[in-house]
């Protein structure tokens, strides 16, 4: 409806979003959230061991099963990118396919994967160099493919693209793998199809009409058919910026009822300056901002 006021309009489908429609859906609010990949970067998680109540669930499943509770709750998915937001009377949110009205926003845009930035990267996507290993594992059956990172996302794409491809090298600038839980370092180092190269840089990727090969260090030369890169992810704070939300090294700062220094807007997830970047915190954090939201809906009657 064109001049609906929504109670609710949340801004991001990955763990914090959803888990924020699920509680704001349980308290009787009328919830709006806009999102183009359900389920965010958690979606794309090859197995996940660390969620409570699930051994082992791959990323997909889990996020598949928050985005059904959630409409099951009562909350409206959107699929549409959101371009701005205006604050008036209300809040005035802009996508890509209209205008809507809320009293209370949450901001769940959650992370972007970081590029190495080199020449030809971008050109090349798609085309050999990749940024997601579930999507694109399948493609590299019988191949030799380089994953490029030394943390939990990295190796958990290179046993990922172990089942498919002939030879999978990790390339890390250090001299050993970093902030990498041990079970998964255990996991790779048994794995005898994964090669660890420490202490390498990719300087070079090499290829005319797709990724041939990768050069190491401006001397040593790796030939692949393949190269994701797991480096990490930057928060997507762009919005928040056009309303002046306050900032912190690129993160939103939030109180521990998950408030912005602005009245009404609230965040959660990889966007705040959480330390721990964890489905798990990210669903914490939507459901105190579902919470701390309705709160002040009440108060405000």
């Amino acid at each position: 409806m064109k001049n609906k006021v929504y109670d609710l309009i949340i801004i991001g489908t990955g763990p914090a979003g959803l888990t924020a429609g699920i509680y704001s859906g349980r308290y009787g609010i009328s919830t709006l959230v806009f999102g183009t990949l359900a389920g965010g970067l958690a979606g794309e998680a090859f197995e996940i061991y660390n969620f409570p109540s699930h051994g082992k669930i791959s990323g997909f499943e889990l996020m598949n099963k928050m985005l059904v509770q959630t409409k099951e709750a009562g909350g409206e998915i959107k699929p549409e990118k959101v371009s701005e937001i205006k604050k008036g009377k209300n809040f005035e949110v802009i996508t890509n396919k209209g205008k809507y009205l809320s009293k209370k926003i949450i901001i769940a845009t959650g992370s972007e994967r970081k590029s190495i930035g080199l020449e030809r990267e971008k050109e090349l996507t798609g085309k050999g160099v990749s940024y997601c290993a579930t999507c694109d594992a399948g493609l590299y059956k019988n191949k030799n493919v380089g994953v490029v990172g030394g943390g939990n996302s990295a190796l958990a794409a290179s046993l990922l693209l172990s089942k498919f491809a002939k030879k999978v090298y990790i390339l890390y600038r250090g001299e050993k793998f970093f902030r990498a839980e041990s079970a998964w370092i255990k996991e790779v180092e048994k794995n005898p199809k994964i090669e660890p190269i420490f202490n390498s840089a990719i300087t070079k990727l090499v290829g005319e009409k797709r990724l041939e090969s990768v050069e190491v260090n401006n001397e040593k030369t790796i030939n692949l058919d393949g190269l994701f890169i797991e480096i990490g992810s930057d928060p997507q704070i762009n919005l928040v910026k056009q309303i002046g939300v306050k900032l912190e090294k690129g993160e939103i700062i939030t109180d521990k009822k998950q408030r912005t220094n602005l009245k009404g807007v609230f965040a959660a997830g990889d966007v705040t300056d959480n330390p721990l970047k964890q489905i798990v915190t990210a669903c914490a954090e939507g459901a105190i901002a579902a919470y701390s939201a309705y709160e002040e809906l009440e108060q405000e009657k």
